[in-house]
């Protein structure tokens, strides 16, 4: 086993929208296919589990107590993941059964939170099919704050994967500089972005953080289409009237520890992008610059982290 080099897998897949049952069963089917191959990491798209919640942008999402859009918020919790519940507990075995780790987005309702909110989540899964960090999104970007809530530090960790450290963030949380240096911090050499879709978002972002932080750099995201919605969503009709017939068309892409393509933007095909790396690049970008190496100053700037999990109740015995 080369324990330097680690096989990748880029899952740009559509949800079936809305269907947690459908899209965990797609999941599966595309684990399967990954391992199949000898993957070793795979990772999905940001909120594929159970999709992104375009509605805002077509329904007047803003629009206060109006009846379509807390018919679909309700639609949207009701096929919601509750980790606790084992609601992962397929993926899971998945992955041990498959030795393959898994980076995988959901939307959580968290019970610890009183298990009605909805968090944007990028859920760590290792090879020993053990959950190993749960991600809520820092800060939902702009009109997903109508129906995803903040989430805390717990999540911003690293993980070790052969001679790679692999940490993840969500969507824009990626240009958030401060939650970028928590993970490179820790050591992490391999970072994974997930996004909903569209190279707008990945195109440029992927290339510099790999820049940045001299370290290996996967965007995965999703793809939906006009036909993507099925037919039993509620206020259907009231979606499509305004829905463009690309919602995400993909851009999953792969950029080296220099910054340079290995993969450039996948724009509308489904299904799986291979590719290997090799752990020696990292030591040799980080040769000229490490930002929080030899090339920091942390007598004069340091970050602070709260990786507390945040919760509205504490128990006192």
């Amino acid at each position: 086993m080369r324990e330097n080099i680690l096989k990748v897998a880029l899952a740009q897949i559509a949800p079936v929208w809305l269907n947690k049952e459908a899209t965990l069963e797609k999941i599966e089917v595309t684990i399967k296919e990954a391992a199949s191959q000898d993957t070793e990491l795979v990772v999905f798209g940001e909120a594929v589990l159970p999709g992104y919640p375009f509605w805002l942008a077509l329904t007047d999402g803003a629009a206060w107590n109006k009846s379509v859009n807390k018919e679909l918020h309700a639609h949207y919790t009701r096929n919601s993941i509750q980790i606790e519940a084992g609601e992962l507990a397929s993926i899971c075995l998945l992955a041990k059964e498959n030795k393959i780790a898994i980076y995988l987005g959901i939307i959580e309702r968290a019970k610890n939170r009183g298990g009605h909110s909805l968090y944007a989540s990028l859920v760590y899964i290792n090879q020993e099919g053990e959950i190993k960090s749960v991600h809520r999104k820092l800060q939902p970007t702009y009109d997903e704050r109508l129906t995803w809530a903040p989430g805390d530090g717990n999540g911003l960790q690293v993980h070790s994967l052969k001679q790679f450290t692999v940490g993840g963030l969500n969507c824009w949380e990626n240009w958030m500089p401060l939650a970028r240096t928590a993970l490179y911090g820790q050591g992490e050499n391999l970072h994974v972005a997930v996004w909903p879709g569209s190279d707008h978002n990945t195109k440029d972002i992927t290339r510099f953080i790999a820049r940045e932080s001299r370290s290996f750099v996967i965007s995965v995201a999703a793809l939906m289409s006009k036909n993507d919605f099925p037919s039993n969503t509620p206020h259907l009709d009231s979606i499509l009237a305004k829905a463009p017939d690309i919602l995400a068309n993909g851009g999953s892409c792969i950029a080296g520890p220099d910054g340079e393509w290995l993969i450039e933007p996948v724009l509308f095909k489904e299904g799986l992008i291979y590719q290997e790396i090799d752990f020696n690049r990292v030591y040799e970008e980080r040769q000229n610059f490490d930002g929080v190496g030899h090339y920091s100053r942390p007598d004069i700037t340091k970050l602070t982290i709260n990786r507390k999990r945040q919760s509205i109740l504490d128990f006192e015995n």
